[in-house]
């Protein structure tokens, strides 16, 4: 092997281990030619697989990932009509029904949106999966549900102001949450996103497993302030407040927290060491301090003095 050949050898070598293995989810959109949305939804759909170096951490695309998506057949033209979204207007049109039978069926359930925003006059706009509409469309069992007179339940429940568009996209959402992880920690908080959090507290005592729970959770879907009409709509929408679906949620809730448990403890604050015993206090010490004659003890060493002078005095 000559020279040159080890030379080449190694440096691709070197290329190959600086190679990331993954990258992050904008990245792999970019890569893609995806917009935020259109992966988001992908990633929701299964149609993109995510994974995360740790547990809570973010999530990130492996470069097999994207070459696997950019093999599929009919990329990117065929594969981005899967995740075509479509709203109440187009859906109607594609199905070859009008907008109210679809606005109908959407409300009892028959047709469930996979994606939703409020606009700027804070209406709900549903949108959805254009793929499932020609499938409900082509399917033979819906042809009644397409023309002529809708059946009685159905005209009773929408009669009584029964929606389900929020429920059923809640549970299509949670679907694709659990199907993101295979982290026990991590599907339980998926589960707890969609209660309440008086939900939570109620079924979840310890503080620390709802700080764990509460950090694992996937983001919210509002941008703005907390407190703007907006964000109160989404807050809606996003929590279950139908009484069977909460029921479901609490039970699901339940065992996954139990599950979660026997595999690993919520992380807690390191214990501080106990104190140890308080020495007694040393007493003060003071320095010894030279003895001060007093006036007695001075007047005493003159009176020596004295007497000799005056016998000097005498005897001259």
């Amino acid at each position: 092997m000559t020279g040159d050949t080890i030379t080449q050898s190694v440096g691709a070598a070197a290329t190959a281990a600086a190679a990331p293995t993954s990258v992050a989810t904008s990245r792999a959109a970019r890569e893609l030619g995806l917009k935020r949305g259109e992966f988001e939804l992908a990633v929701m759909l299964g149609r993109i697989r995510t994974s995360s170096d740790t547990v809570g951490g973010p999530r990130r695309v492996t470069v097999e990932e994207i070459e696997r998506v950019r093999a599929t057949e009919g990329f990117p033209e065929a594969w981005m009509e899967r995740i075509r979204t479509v709203g109440t207007t187009e859906g109607a049109a594609l199905m070859g029904i009008t907008t109210t039978r679809f606005t109908r069926l959407s409300r009892a359930g028959f047709v469930t949106p996979v994606k939703f925003y409020v606009n700027r006059y804070r209406a709900v706009v549903w949108l959805y999966l254009a793929e499932d509409l020609r499938q409900f469309a082509e399917s033979e069992v819906n042809a009644a549900l397409l023309t002529g007179r809708a059946p009685a339940a159905i005209r009773a429940q929408l009669e009584a102001g029964v929606d389900v568009r929020a429920r059923n996209w809640r549970g299509r959402h949670a679907g694709s949450l659990l199907r993101q992880s295979d982290d026990s920690w991590e599907r339980t908080a998926a589960v707890a996103s969609l209660l309440d959090p008086v939900q939570i507290a109620e079924l979840i005592k310890d503080p620390y497993e709802r700080a764990y729970l509460n950090r694992l959770m996937p983001a919210p879907f509002t941008r703005g302030p907390a407190d703007s009409p907006a964000a109160r709509i989404i807050q809606k929408i996003t929590t279950a407040d139908d009484p069977d679906e909460i029921r479901w949620l609490r039970a699901n809730l339940t065992i996954g927290l139990s599950q979660a448990r026997r595999e690993r403890p919520a992380p807690r604050p390191a214990p501080r060491p106990a104190p140890g015993p308080t020495p007694d206090p040393q007493p003060e010490r003071v320095a010894p301090q030279a003895e001060q004659p007093d006036d007695a003890s001075e007047e005493r060493g003159l009176e020596p003095r004295r007497l000799l002078k005056w016998l000097r005095r005498r005897g001259g």
